[in-house]
């Protein structure tokens, strides 16, 4: 029989488990747990995040995924997620710094259901527009989450997930400081780490690459600069067309 490797996103202890016993320890009886089988251990990473749970995993595959890079996410590996809402947030700044603005793309079981746009700052950066979409997905998960959805939320800013799922629990250990110097984006980063605080084992985030062709992540940037055409300060639902397309013809960020 082939070997397997299984993605465990929500039970006991998320991470990638190589052998059935494992994952079953982790799922069985859990309400909503969320896994699935892979052939290779590349898929499973990428399916998984590009992480691997040294806990769950045989020492063979740790020590290759310590040696190796994460794998980025393709449109393929997103869409086999079981998740029920996929939310995909970009941001944009002509020139960085200068006018900003954020959007998104809402999937319900891997149909596109909502565009937003919105957010715009005369005078902002890239970082903020990305951490204004971060935030403002956390803010959409919480809706589904109350409907009893489960959601992961898909991001092209590296930054913008680490600061927000790594960094501000220590700097507000340390009174929101942080060795050399001031932190960029403090205001924004405290508002979005509140939110990720109160829902983030329930939800899963995942770093995207930008412009590689997923469809959900150059929905939510095409977004971003009709907020900068648009100059709307609120976030606002796009209600032109529906036609993907069309959309996608829509000038880049």
């Amino acid at each position: 029989m082939a070997k397997k490797y299984y993605v465990v996103w929500k039970g006991r202890k998320s991470g990638i488990y190589t052998d059935w016993a494992q994952c079953k320890a982790q799922v069985d009886g859990f309400q909503g747990a969320k896994f699935k089988s892979f052939p290779t251990l590349v898929e499973a990473e990428a399916a998984f995040g590009g992480k691997s749970s040294a806990a769950s995993a045989t020492s063979s595959a740790v020590k290759r995924t310590n040696k190796s890079k994460p794998v980025p996410l393709s449109e393929a590996q997103i869409a086999a997620m079981p998740f029920d809402i996929k939310i995909f947030t970009d941001g944009a700044c002509e020139p960085n710094p200068g006018e900003a603005g954020t959007g998104l793309a809402v999937y319900e079981n891997n149909q596109l259901r909502e565009l937003w746009y919105g957010l715009y700052q005369a005078v902002g950066t890239n970082n903020t527009a990305e951490l204004h979409g971060l935030e403002q997905a956390f803010m959409l998960a919480q809706e589904k989450l109350e409907k009893k959805q489960s959601v992961a939320i898909y991001c092209d800013s590296k930054y913008s997930i680490d600061c927000v799922t790594k960094w501000a629990e220590g700097w507000e250990k340390k009174g929101w400081k942080k060795a050399g110097g001031e932190i960029k984006n403090l205001d924004i980063i405290q508002s979005a780490y509140a939110l990720y605080q109160s829902m983030k084992s329930d939800i899963t985030i995942h770093h995207v690459n930008g412009h590689v062709g997923i469809e959900g992540n150059e929905l939510a940037d095409r977004m971003s600069i009709v907020a900068i055409e648009r100059q709307d300060q609120g976030l606002t639902l796009f209600r032109e067309t529906d036609d993907i397309a069309e959309i996608l013809a829509l000038r880049k960020g």
